[in-house]
């Protein structure tokens, strides 16, 4: 097993880039490189944490070894592009890695783009893949940022003989002609379960809000609708905002003070993404509240203050896996397979609700962070 962000070297996942095999791995921002330690030595952890190291410790999969499928060439050529430049991405980089190398180790090159805008828009999405599909990609891939938007240009693309796959966090449309989807398909299902984690900690009463990430983005609003849905469960709870902080922590951190200041008794925020938990923690921390603050994903920031109380909880997930069966999945799709036995029409990746009696694990297991 390996730490997620290794200790090798830091390549900037900004800068449109064709990747070849290479021994650098993408590192989260002010993340300090590191060997992971194997969790299994519990006793520095204490017995609050050793009882939970067995789920925690495979939360993120970094043992991943190709299948038996045989490639019908020896070299591919990829495209892919995804929301917003940002460390969860760059997490799903190093799966992609992992399959390139084990690739050329059987003698088949997989070269590939990996872009994305410094800020999340739908239309410079648009822009890109209909340039990208004037070149000569194997498979066009996208983690989709609005999806009433992007299916109908995928679809389009698919019309046209382009092979056309989603990865990441988000799917298109139902009904979109994608050929497949490599993510998490029960982005509801967490939002669900982190608000449901949140109205037992505040015992089904109180005030919460809601930071949602980018307008239009499938996995953004599923996790707000699973959180809304759960909290219209409970007649002693109430949504006093919903704001979308467009995955940027400043933007979260200043609507996480304006909705602080408008209701100073809030109880709890439900955060829908990777930046947000952090702009909200900044917020909390800095007005001195006690408000209960849920959320997603490794942001190592975000695990600190997980540590630390300040977060309550924080859904986690397996970005690495993703990586690296999207890699594995745009080769048989370039060889002309369909969805069947080589690989399914949507292969889900896990998602591992942890809390602060895991913070040190999980900071040592990503990060070498103790």
């Amino acid at each position: 097993m390996r730490s997620f962000f290794g200790k090798n070297c830091i390549l900037p996942v900004s800068l449109a880039m064709t990747l070849v095999l290479s021994s650098c791995s993408y590192a989260s921002s002010g993340g300090r490189m590191g060997e992971f330690a194997d969790p299994s030595v519990q006793e520095d952890y204490g017995d609050a944490a050793a009882s939970s190291v067995p789920e925690v410790s495979s939360a993120v999969d970094f043992d991943h070894e190709l299948d038996s499928y045989v490639p019908q060439k020896d070299h591919y050529n990829f495209y892919f592009t995804y929301k917003i430049v940002h460390p969860w991405w760059d997490a799903v980089a190093l799966g992609m890695e992992d399959a390139q190398r084990q690739y050329l180790d059987r003698g088949v090159k997989i070269t590939y783009e990996y872009m994305a805008p410094d800020s999340a828009s739908a239309e410079d999405q648009t822009k890109r893949l209909r340039e990208a599909g004037r070149r000569d990609f194997d498979v066009i891939g996208v983690d989709v940022a609005d999806e009433a938007v992007i299916s109908p240009v995928l679809d389009e693309m698919i019309d046209s003989g382009i092979k056309v796959m989603t990865f990441s966090s988000s799917d298109a449309a139902p009904g979109c002609k994608r050929i497949a989807y490599v993510g998490n398909t029960h982005n509801y299902e967490d939002g669900a379960d982190l608000t449901e984690s949140l109205c037992k900690k505040l015992e089904y009463k109180g005030k919460v809000a809601i930071l949602v990430g980018s307008v239009g983005a499938p996995c953004h609003e599923d996790r707000a609708r699973g959180a809304k849905d759960t909290i219209a469960k409970y007649p002693d709870m109430e949504i006093v905002a919903v704001e979308y902080d467009n995955d940027s922590v400043d933007i979260a951190y200043d609507l996480t003070m304006k909705i602080l200041e408008d209701n100073p008794d809030l109880d709890g925020i439900i955060c829908c993404n990777m930046s947000n938990p952090v702009g909200a923690a900044r917020a909390v921390t800095e007005k001195g509240s006690d408000t209960v603050i849920v959320g997603m994903d490794h942001d190592q920031e975000a695990l600190h203050y997980l540590q630390d109380g300040v977060i309550y909880c924080l859904g986690v997930q397996d970005c690495y896996s993703i990586g690296f069966n999207t890699i594995q999945t745009a080769v048989k799709i370039a060889d002309g397979n369909k969805p069947g036995e080589l690989f399914e029409e949507k292969t889900d990746e896990s998602t591992t609700v942890i809390y602060q009696e895991d913070a040190a694990i999980m900071l040592e297991l990503l990060y070498g962070d103790d």
